[in-house]
C-alpha cells in the first residue's frame, strides 16, 4: 500500500512539473511571437521614414513621427500599470487575438500596484480579459468580421474605471446586458452600463484607503 502511495505521489509531482513546463513554454511562445511584432511595427515605421525621406516627402514626417511617439507613450504607460498579469496580456494581446481591434486608452499615469490592493488589482485583471472576451462573441455578426473596440483606462472619484467602447454597435446588446446583470454583485470589482451607449460598459473597482486619503488631503490643498 505504501509504495502504491509513494508511487501515485511521484506520478503527481511529473504531471504537476510537466504541466509548469508547457505553461511555461507558452509565455514565452507568446512573449517571443510578440517581440517579433514589435520589432516587425518598428521596421515597418523605419521604412516608412526612410521612404519619406528619400522621396523628399518632408511635409508627411511630422505625422509618422507622432504617431509613433504616441504609440511609444503608450506602451510606456502600459509597462507602468504594475500588474504583471494585465502588463503582458495588453502588451500580447493583438499576438494573441486577432479578431479583435482592441485600442487602448491610459489617462494620466496609472500605477495599479500603488493604487489597488493586490486582490483588486487581480480580480481586476480577470475582469478585463472576461469583458474582453465577452465582446468578442457578442460584438462581431459574423466569424470572420474584427470588430474594433477601445478600452479606457483612468482614475475617477476614487476608483479605477475601465471602460469599453465598441466602434460599432451591435444588434445583440441584450447579451451584453444579460452578462452585466448576471455578474456577481458580491465581487469588488463592478460591472456597469454606460449611459452614452447601450453596447458600452465599464468595470469599476474602489482605491485602496491609503491613496483615498492622499488624493482628498491634496483636493484639499
Amino acid at each position: 500500500m505504501l509504495i502504491l502511495f509513494q508511487g501515485y505521489i511521484r506520478y503527481i509531482q511529473r504531471r504537476a512539473a510537466d504541466e509548469r513546463k508547457h505553461l511555461l513554454e507558452s509565455v514565452q511562445r507568446t512573449a517571443t511571437a510578440t517581440l517579433g511584432h514589435h520589432r516587425h511595427d518598428w521596421m515597418n515605421d523605419l521604412q516608412l521614414i526612410y521612404g519619406y525621406l528619400k522621396l523628399g516627402k518632408y511635409d508627411k514626417l511630422g505625422s509618422c513621427v507622432e504617431r509613433i511617439k504616441d504609440q511609444m507613450a503608450l506602451e510606456s504607460k502600459i509597462s507602468r500599470l504594475g500588474v504583471p498579469a494585465l502588463v503582458f496580456f495588453l502588451q500580447s494581446f493583438r499576438e494573441v487575438n486577432r479578431s479583435i481591434d482592441l485600442k487602448i486608452e491610459i489617462r494620466d499615469e496609472l500605477q495599479l500596484d500603488h493604487m489597488l490592493q493586490v486582490e483588486d488589482a487581480e480580480e481586476l485583471t480577470e475582469a478585463i480579459v472576461e469583458t474582453i472576451k465577452k465582446f468578442q462573441f457578442i460584438g462581431r455578426s459574423s466569424w470572420d468580421e474584427v470588430l474594433e473596440l477601445r478600452m479606457s483606462l483612468y482614475q475617477e472619484n476614487g476608483e479605477v474605471i475601465a471602460a469599453f467602447y465598441p466602434e460599432v454597435e451591435a444588434d445583440n446588446a441584450e447579451k451584453l446586458h444579460r452578462y452585466i446583470d448576471e455578474w456577481q454583485r458580491d465581487r469588488r470589482v463592478q460591472v456597469e452600463r454606460m449611459e452614452s451607449n447601450r453596447f458600452s460598459c465599464r468595470l469599476r473597482v474602489p482605491l485602496k484607503a491609503s491613496v483615498q486619503n492622499t488624493n482628498e488631503v491634496n483636493a484639499c490643498l
